[in-house]
């Protein structure tokens, strides 16, 4: 039988557990609710129509029900595009598991960057599944480029026969209700895992 002073200190060691318990599960509780900070909302991406490099339409549309990112490239551009599409190519490694997520280049040189052209440009970085390389009108190429994702490009002539065609270098992300919610400079590492992030973070809660 424990006498008084026995009973004391197992009564204090079984509080000290409890507190230890309680304490713990509120650091899971906290950690396991934790969220990132709420994401813009730019506004909606208006509607479009073009054509995948697998000779698929491509509208509005075909962005609903997912998480997107989006980058611009053209195939003869020999300085940073092709910069560009590795990280495109990264990312998608870093999104691996959640195969949900649509990555789209939009050719800023539509009139040369047919499908098929397209087609063999995406074998060049193994013609992922998920990812589209977009091409179509040029003129609503641009506006789309421009005027609805908020990306800069111009032709500024041709360098030994190839189109001078300066583009904004920034990836964007769209939700699945197709809304741009950011924009995330690839010359900034630290941007480009922030945007892998946020990609798996929206996707989770669509």
């Amino acid at each position: 039988m424990l006498d008084p002073q026995s009973k004391r200190k197992k009564h204090l060691t079984q509080k000290v557990r409890n507190g230890l318990c309680v304490g713990s599960v509120l650091i899971v509780l906290f950690l396991g609710c934790k969220k990132t900070p709420p994401l813009e909302n730019y506004g909606p991406v208006p509607d479009f129509k073009f054509e995948t490099h697998r000779n698929q339409s491509f509208t509005r549309n075909s962005m609903l029900g997912h998480t997107s990112v989006a980058n611009f490239i053209f195939t003869r551009c020999r300085t940073i595009c092709p910069v560009e599409s590795m990280k495109m190519q990264r990312l998608l490694k870093k999104t691996v598991k959640t195969p949900s997520i649509a990555h789209y280049s939009f050719s800023v040189d539509p009139t040369h960057d047919t499908p098929s052209v397209l087609a063999d440009f995406a074998k060049q970085y193994g013609n992922d599944s998920r990812w589209h390389f977009i091409t179509g009108d040029s003129k609503l190429m641009r506006q789309t480029v421009e005027g609805a994702l908020k990306i800069s490009m111009e032709k500024r002539g041709e360098v030994d026969g190839i189109p001078d065609i300066v583009h904004g270098n920034h990836f964007v992300l769209i939700d699945a209700e197709a809304h741009i919610r950011g924009y995330y400079d690839s010359t900034d590492p630290s941007r480009m895992s922030q945007l892998a992030d946020d990609a798996m973070a929206l996707e989770r809660v669509r």
